[in-house]
């Protein structure tokens, strides 16, 4: 990658970013009062990089109007509207805004130059940002691309005459939220925020983290995650410049790894946000592979990824494979694409559409030719989840899930590897001497012919989490509904035995494996004394 500059961002000092984040919020410049200012389906439209609705509904003079057209909207405003919200000389030293003489309008001659004649444009744009715990935070990304993630971003637009090219760095998009979604929340000493861009891990991790570790192989990255973690109050993070796991090559291990790598599966490295340089989906697997002797013990690694789907080839399988000893693993499908139109995304978020119609052309048949020669038939999106367990027999689950979960799920993974934990540590035997409580928000539906005496099966279905649904005979049901954490699962099944007339220990003999299946799936969660 050629190397970026940064010499035309912000340089985040102690105070004067302290006030800066003061007058943010005296304005009122938050996540809530975007969404107030621009109505619903305004701020929605953002999320798709549309910004026509939000400029309609930011065209008055209040604050919150002047700054959302200033850092969010990309619009150039007069000096004197900035200096009546803003620190505007300090932001102006600072390099937050830049002058934009060519954009204002002499509408009062008795105001001084450099006042009404002038106009100042934000160098950055800044999005307001809510935390999990409703903190109000703001992230940091290259012109062009704080809404909708790329969104077509091409070459975006730079301060002054240089450009940040292939080393653009993206603000708030579907992805990074989905992944500060899945990260879990248990207190650590240390986090590492692999391949940080705008440092929206990092700022999540820092919640709970004692130490942050960012790195990015692009320097402009770790300067826009310095600004966002400065911006939202956070703690400073250790910034470390490098490829994969190459910076933390010899540090101690993390308790907590996370990371949104550049995993698109692309014929070239053009951009450094989002093609990591490596055939295929080697990237991910590298970083699968490798994370096991960066974490500690107990430590959890959690990434977004694309993996492909090869003829002749269960993707389960592969994806499995990548999970190195010793480390249970959740793997969980949320999408798949073929390859058209995977090729179709990307070059648009490239905005490669846009371009020449001969070259867009070119570029799309090189990913089909690519994808070809790889025997790759569709592509692959979601989590995975590696906990160090260090367990002779580790846990490995490979899964499709493409229907609405609950987000967030950082406490619903926790008690996934829990759960594991149990299953793996008990035998049936004493599977029955345990005690039981139904997760909440577990609906029981029955499904037959209307009129019939009896349901062709039961579902059990929850309202919570992951949302999963299963199917359960009258047994499984009976069971599930009086799991409240009184009695054994052995001495409901006895009772249950003795109400359909069955042979208790034949209901012991075959209903435990039933039993770990919905403790797997989280219907039922162990009573540990």
């Amino acid at each position: 990658m050629a190397r970026v500059s940064t010499d035309a961002l912000p340089e985040p000092t102690t105070d004067s970013t302290r006030r800066l984040r003061g007058a943010l919020m005296a304005a009122g410049f938050t996540a809530d009062g975007l969404l107030d200012l621009l109505g619903a389906p305004a701020y929605a439209a953002l999320a798709r990089a549309e910004t026509v609705p939000a400029l309609r509904a930011a065209r008055g003079e209040g604050p919150l109007e002047t700054l959302t057209r200033l850092f969010l909207l990309q619009q150039a405003v007069p000096y004197r509207s900035a200096r009546a919200v803003l620190p505007v000389d300090e932001a102006l030293a600072d390099r937050w805004l830049e002058r934009a003489p060519e954009a204002g309008a002499r509408t009062d001659a008795a105001v001084g130059a450099g006042e009404a004649g002038d106009a100042v444009r934000a160098t950055v744009d800044v999005r307001p940002y809510s935390g999990p715990e409703g903190q109000d935070w703001w992230v940091v990304s290259d012109r062009g691309c704080a809404v909708g993630g790329a969104g077509g971003v091409g070459a975006p637009r730079g301060s002054g005459a240089e450009s940040p090219g292939e080393g653009v760095v993206l603000g708030v998009g579907g992805a990074s939220t989905t992944l500060a979604g899945i990260m879990v929340p248990t207190p650590v000493g240390r986090a590492l925020d692999l391949g940080t861009g705008s440092g929206i891990q990092a700022l999540h991790a820092d919640r709970f983290a004692t130490h942050v570790t960012a790195t990015d192989v692009n320097p402009r990255a770790l300067h826009f995650a310095r600004l966002t973690l400065a911006l939202s109050g956070a703690a400073e993070p250790e910034l470390r410049e490098g490829s994969l796991f190459e910076p933390v090559a010899d540090e101690e291990p993390y308790d907590l790894i996370v990371s949104n790598p550049p995993f698109v599966i692309s014929p070239g490295a053009r951009l450094t946000y989002r093609d990591g340089g490596m055939a295929g989906d080697d990237i991910c697997r590298t970083l699968v592979q490798q994370a096991a002797r960066h974490l500690a013990p107990g430590g959890y690694c959690q990434l977004l990824a694309n993996w492909e789907h090869q003829d002749g080839a269960d993707w389960r399988e592969r994806v499995s494979a990548w999970v190195p000893a010793g480390c249970d693993a959740w793997i969980i499908q949320r999408e798949v694409q073929d390859v058209t139109q995977y090729a179709e995304l990307w070059l648009r978020d490239a905005g490669d559409h846009r371009g020449d119609p001969a070259g867009y052309a070119a570029r799309y048949d090189a990913w089909l030719e690519e994808f070809a020669a790889r025997g790759t038939k569709a592509v692959g999106f979601g989590w995975i989840t590696l906990r160090r367990s260090d367990a002779e027999r580790p846990s490995v689950l490979a899964e499709e899930w493409p229907h609405p979960v609950e987000q967030p799920l950082g406490e619903v993974i926790r008690a996934h590897f829990d759960r594991q934990d149990f299953l793996r540590r008990t035998h049936d035997g004493a599977l029955l001497e345990h005690r039981f409580v139904l997760a909440d928000e577990v609906m029981q539906e029955q499904v037959g012919a209307p009129g019939a005496e009896d349901p062709e099966y039961v579902v059990l279905r929850q309202n919570r989490g992951m949302r999963r649904a299963t199917t359960v005979d009258t047994v499984g049901a009976g069971f599930a509904g009086v799991c409240d954490g009184t009695l054994t699962a052995g001495r409901i099944l006895d009772a249950i035995g003795q109400l359909l007339g069955e042979d208790p220990a034949e209901l012991r003999a075959r209903t435990p494996e039933s039993i770990r299946l919905l403790v797997e799936q989280g219907f039922l969660t162990p009573v540990l004394d």
